[in-house]
């Protein structure tokens, strides 16, 4: 369908401002088709992704359904229900938002975990409640949470919440509210269960069905990579030294594999935190925070601790388990590549039947699911040496003429010290043993179709990055940099010649726009460069071959 722009919707000034402030222009799909039903009062089925914008799409309706004017004015009118605590907590910050330019409306989040007086206290005056099916029926008992004014029930991630055992209480929640209520359910799969509730609780819903999972493979780089089992932890470290993401998610099936997983993950000197169901509210908070925050660069979490999470940013989502079906593996890799942004999902298979299961997942998600080569000690050995290379010149220049550092550098060298120890020295207290103490790891031969090379067959194209001998470039300069920001290997790459200005390098021709992509703002030997397709001239300068 055609874009359809917030600016040519009817909304209320107080909406239009708020939605203006939070930077949305153009509706997403599921809220173009949604949002107009919903303001006529249709009861809906919405049938999408996590991060389509969903909270927006039954938001906008909700808050101006809310009548702030008269005796029900401080009643629950509008009800979200939400599988987990994270998804509700964040649902409803976003409504806040939206109705920050709307007199009268007042939020309340409701969740276990959290103490239960506070939540009375701002149930008093809510009009709009998001909460998790449990907790609401606690607060329902108690008779701190009356739903006889409810006007819309909206079920977010409706799918999750019957998978989590919760329908029981949904059908008592629903029972409770009025019988002319708007009931809006939105869901990424339609089972039985859910198409049972729609049939009780909905009144002739109108079907709104929009699909993503195309949008996620045209965004997202998927591969595997199949190594020996008792080494699968060994084989993620080293992925996430290598590629470096600033923010990660490593997915598990079950919680202990979470906790192992990370603390693996940490023993090895990397920023890594847990995320799963067993964990007090204060603790999932705290980790949610500094993930956000890029405090702990790395999330390792369940599907179920996940869903609802929408952070932007991230560049790398890692199975470390095999997703229990295609679903869960959309799910897991539409963290990356939102936005229009370029994503990268890695599944760290061990044997033929692992990598089966992932290829069956790739034909039924109608995506190719590439094998990849892992990276050896020696190319991560010389990636964090470039970087650490780049630091220091960075760090040299940006030495004040007075610090004290200098002071303390002159003195050292005033008592006698080599100033190539001196500086090899404070290199070492800085950078510490990184890059060190890199295992190994051998990959499996393929035991499904081609593998990883065979699909780069096909012959190779030039490229040019604009740096060459008179910046002292090498060939192992080069190879380093393409393969640190690619999932090309050493190996991979063809001839390079290396000319005073420029290096010419021979690479797989399926690959060239997204290496280019990938080089762009590439230093190497800490200058910047550009990476461009090759215009022919006369080859000379060094010969390398893989």
């Amino acid at each position: 369908m055609n874009p359809v722009s917030f600016a040519d919707m009817t909304l209320t000034p107080g909406i239009r401002r708020a939605v203006e402030e939070m930077g949305f222009i153009t509706a997403t799909d599921i809220q173009a088709q949604s949002i107009p039903l919903m303001q006529e009062g249709r009861d809906v089925i919405g049938r999408s992704q996590t991060g389509t914008g969903k909270t927006l799409a039954f938001g906008i309706p909700a808050i101006e359904c809310i009548d702030t004017s008269s005796e029900i004015r401080t009643s629950a009118q509008v009800l979200v229900l939400c599988p987990t605590r994270e998804l509700a907590v964040q649902a409803c910050e976003e409504l806040r938002k939206l109705a920050r330019y709307t007199p009268g409306i007042r939020t309340a989040d409701v969740y276990g975990g959290a103490p239960m007086d506070r939540q009375i206290v701002k149930l008093r005056a809510a009009n709009l409640v998001v909460g998790t099916p449990g907790r609401v029926m606690d607060h329902m008992r108690r008779r701190t949470l009356k739903l006889e004014h409810v006007r819309m029930v909206v079920l977010d991630e409706a799918d999750e919440m019957l998978s989590m055992g919760f329908r029981e209480d949904i059908e008592t929640i629903l029972s409770e509210t009025p019988h002319e209520r708007q009931t809006v359910l939105f869901s990424a799969t339609m089972p039985p269960a859910i198409l049972a509730i729609t049939r009780q609780y909905q009144k002739d819903p109108e079907m709104v069905q929009i699909r993503r999972q195309q949008e996620t493979v045209e965004n997202i780089e998927q591969t595997y990579c199949d190594v020996p089992m008792g080494r699968k932890m060994d084989a993620l470290a080293l992925l996430l030294r290598y590629h470096a993401p600033r923010l990660s998610m490593v997915f598990c099936n079950t919680k202990r594999m979470v906790e192992e997983v990370t603390s693996y993950l940490s023993a090895h000197g990397l920023d890594a935190e847990g995320l799963h169901g067993d964990m007090k509210q204060s603790q999932r908070t705290k980790t949610m925070e500094a993930f956000k925050q890029g405090r702990k660069g790395i999330l390792v979490a369940t599907d179920v601790a996940a869903r609802g999470i929408d952070v932007d940013g991230i560049e790398y989502v890692f199975n470390y388990d095999i997703p229990q079906n295609t679903e869960y593996y959309v799910h897991r890799i539409g963290r990356t590549g939102r936005a229009g942004k370029y994503g990268k999902a890695v599944t760290v298979c061990s044997g033929r039947r692992q990598v089966g299961e992932l290829m069956q997942i790739g034909r039924m998600a109608k995506t190719e699911i590439r094998r990849m080569e892992i990276p050896r000690p020696e190319e991560i050995r010389f990636r964090k040496r470039l970087e650490a290379m780049a630091e220091m010149e960075d760090a040299v220049g940006a030495v004040e003429e007075n610090s004290i550092y200098k002071e303390m550098a002159s003195e050292l060298a005033d008592r006698g010290f080599d100033p190539l120890q001196i500086a090899a020295a404070a290199m070492q207290l800085h950078f510490g043993g990184r890059g060190e103490d890199i295992p190994e790891i051998r990959q499996l031969p393929s035991s499904t179709g081609p593998d990883f090379r065979t699909a780069r067959r096909g012959g190779y194209q030039k490229i040019t990055i604009n740096i060459g001998r008179s910046s002292r470039v090498a060939p192992n300069h080069i190879v380093g940099a393409i393969t640190g920001r690619t999932n090309l290997s050493g190996r991979d790459i063809g001839k390079i010649e290396i000319f005073d200005d420029e290096t010419v390098v021979s690479i797989p021709e399926n690959e060239v726009d997204s290496t280019i992509a990938a080089m762009a703002d590439c230093k190497i030997t800490g200058r910047p460069t550009i990476t461009k397709r090759y215009k022919n001239r006369e080859s000379g300068g060094y010969r390398r071959r893989g």
